[in-house]
């Protein structure tokens, strides 16, 4: 007989459990817990709902919600999917699939995995693609673990200052467990300080230099003879950059990259207040090996047909833990088949023509807001979709106010610069909208 309704184990079964570990009860594994922490009485949990009476609770609770027009980005973007994408993933073969153990029964798996990879690896310009990575920032992490596993006598990674603060906190994290030394290169103008990055590498001992394109402030920068200068020091050249830019501005292999990494999210999937995402992870052909998660390569079968397989990976990702480059040995499968879909639907021209709906919308709104005279450049730069202004005002009383009249405004970088993104889901009649209720605004406290 069954103890509890949900729970397999009979009373039986923990009897002998409990004896095999010598104890009498299973209060007896909690006797180490202190008693003035106990709960003491029941959980503060209301009676049981009907189906009806839960769904007429979810619709009040929904009332409270308010939703926003996104003018605000910082690696998180309101990018449109096809519907067909969310109606495909939620099939039960997918939504209730976990990592595949025994990896070559799951071929319907390995094969959109296999997609991923190949479409990651030319939208990146890269000779190869791990199955996915958990977000951008732990992506970028793994990449500086990488280069200095690739150096084995350098543990120096040189970080630019316009990476994403909150990228640059994971990479810090990690290293600060795995004895790296990170270093950060210099701002100037808003751009990587090439200088200052030139100096630090010719120090020696770096395994390798981080930068991001477009950067945190939405600035495109160039990179020309960055990889030059770091191979010359036997460093790698590691490109973090957003998944959906890449569709129209030069592939990290162009920039000559030898690793490139960032978040996915772009690719369709929805903000749901801060995820999933998907990191992506891309390398050239010679440092395969040294790429850390799942890797799916075809191959053809006994009877000559093809087939899909785990490849290009040394044992020690899996079994002889301590010579890993990572332990990470999944892969968000779910996502990556979500980013597989949205890409064959929008096709290179949608996905295209989605990026340059982009870039137009955002320079439209930065030539809007400085017409109303209470912004002024932050730096002068090129810029995607992302860019900074300097607001000669409050900004949080101004972004409270735009809250309450529907809209998300920018993201606050410091007490004078706030930061906008526009993508395709945002109309011109949107943007009007919102720079006239800044307008407004301003107007009513003169």
């Amino acid at each position: 007989m069954m103890q509890y309704k949900y729970f397999p184990h009979t009373e039986e079964d923990v009897r002998l459990m409990l004896d095999k570990i010598g104890v009498q009860t299973l209060d007896d594994l909690y006797a180490d817990v202190p008693d003035s922490v106990r709960l003491k009485d029941g959980y503060a949990l209301p009676e049981a709902f009907s189906e009806i009476e839960l769904r007429k609770l979810f619709e009040e609770m929904s009332m409270y919600n308010q939703p926003l027009t996104v003018f605000a980005g910082a690696g998180c973007y309101d990018h449109y999917a096809p519907s067909v994408v969310q109606n495909l993933i939620e099939r039960s073969e997918f939504l209730t699939s976990y990592t595949p153990y025994q990896a070559e029964i799951s071929q319907g798996t390995l094969h959109y995995i296999f997609e991923y990879q190949s479409m990651m690896a030319e939208l990146t310009g890269m000779d190869i693609s791990n199955a996915s990575m958990y977000d951008g920032a732990t992506a970028t992490a793994e990449a500086a673990m990488m280069a200095v596993a690739h150096a084995k006598k350098a543990n120096r990674v040189l970080v630019s200052e316009t990476i994403d603060p909150k990228t640059l906190r994971v990479v810090n994290t990690y290293a600060r467990f795995h004895g790296i030394q990170i270093d950060t290169i210099a701002t100037k103008d808003g751009v990587t300080d090439k200088v200052d990055m030139e100096q630090k590498l010719n120090k020696g001992g770096v395994a390798g230099v981080i930068v991001q394109q477009p950067n945190y402030f939405g600035i495109v920068e160039d990179y020309t003879g960055y990889a030059d200068l770091c191979h010359n020091q036997k460093a790698l050249f590691i490109m973090n950059s957003i998944a959906a830019d890449l569709a129209v501005l030069k592939t990290p292999g162009e920039w000559g990259a030898d690793v490139a990494v960032g978040e996915g999210q772009s690719l369709g999937i929805p903000m749901s207040f801060g995820g999933p995402g998907i990191g992506y992870m891309c390398c050239t052909e010679k440092l395969m090996r040294k790429l850390p998660g799942r890797i799916v390569g075809m191959t053809k079968d006994n009877r000559g047909q093809r087939a899909f397989v785990l490849t290009l990976q040394a044992r020690e990702q899996h079994i002889r833990r301590q010579k890993a480059t990572s332990n990470i040995c999944s892969n968000q499968s779910l996502m990556a088949l979500y980013v597989t879909i949205y890409l064959s639907v929008m096709g290179k021209e949608g996905f295209k023509e989605a990026a340059e709906l982009s870039y137009a919308g955002a320079h439209y709104l930065y030539d809007a807001l400085l017409k109303t005279g209470y912004f002024k450049p932050t730096y002068q730069q090129p810029f995607f979709n992302e860019f900074c202004l300097t607001y000669d005002g409050d900004i949080d009383q101004l972004q409270e106010e735009c809250t309450l009249m529907g809209f998300m405004a920018g993201v606050k970088i410091d007490e004078h610069t706030l930061m906008f993104a526009v993508t395709e889901q945002r109309t011109q009649e949107e943007i009007d909208d919102f720079v006239n209720t800044i307008q407004t605004l301003r107007e009513e406290k003169a």
